[in-house]
């Protein structure tokens, strides 16, 4: 790698190009090892492990992006492409056979008859994916009760499946998570 590439690569991550080549001149004589000894001290460890790529899109589409992470209050668009990689890493995670977290919720008239029983009983079915389970009284009738599962995929679905499907549940919804390890 020559000092001029070495330059340019470095102003790209870090924007100060004057500094960077002012550096290099003075400790890049002709020994590579001495660059690289001197770009490890240089890099921020947390920027050690990002790499760039180009993505090439229609001006209407990158547009149009730019106003929806603009909207989600996304810093740049950089941690919005990061998101929707997770968001479907995410995904895969759920078409396998491995540990997944996911929380369920469902809003429910508690005076229906026999319906908190009934949910309390699945519930102890599962004990061994239910992780966590909070109840919130919304109004007078209406009630949300949020349950964290984690498990294998299978277990975690047969539970928000079996919870959703009871008479009496207003409405049901799974929110499908990553225990943190595929992503």
């Amino acid at each position: 790698m020559s000092k001029c590439l070495s330059t340019y690569l470095i102003s790209d991550v870090f924007g100060f190009r004057a500094f960077i080549a002012v550096f290099l001149e003075v400790f890049l004589i002709d020994k590579y090892c001495l660059c690289a000894t001197i770009l490890k001290n240089v890099i921020p460890k947390h920027m050690a492990n990002l790499f760039r790529f180009g993505v090439s899109l229609e001006k209407k589409l990158l547009d149009e992006f730019d106003v929806l992470i603009k909207k989600k209050n996304y810093s740049n668009r950089s941690e919005a492409f990061r998101d929707l990689i997770r968001q479907e890493l995410v995904k895969e995670e759920w078409q396998g056979t491995g540990e997944v977290v996911g929380a369920i919720t469902l809003v429910y008239d508690h005076r229906k008859r026999e319906l908190i029983n009934t949910l309390t009983n699945i519930q102890h079915d599962f004990q061994g994916t239910i992780i966590s389970s909070q109840h919130i009284h919304q109004d007078h009738d209406n009630c949300l009760e949020i349950i964290i599962a984690r498990g294998a995929v299978k277990d975690v679905v047969d539970l928000a499946d079996t919870l959703k499907s009871v008479k009496g549940v207003k409405h049901g919804a799974m929110n499908m998570s990553s225990t943190g390890k595929g992503v």
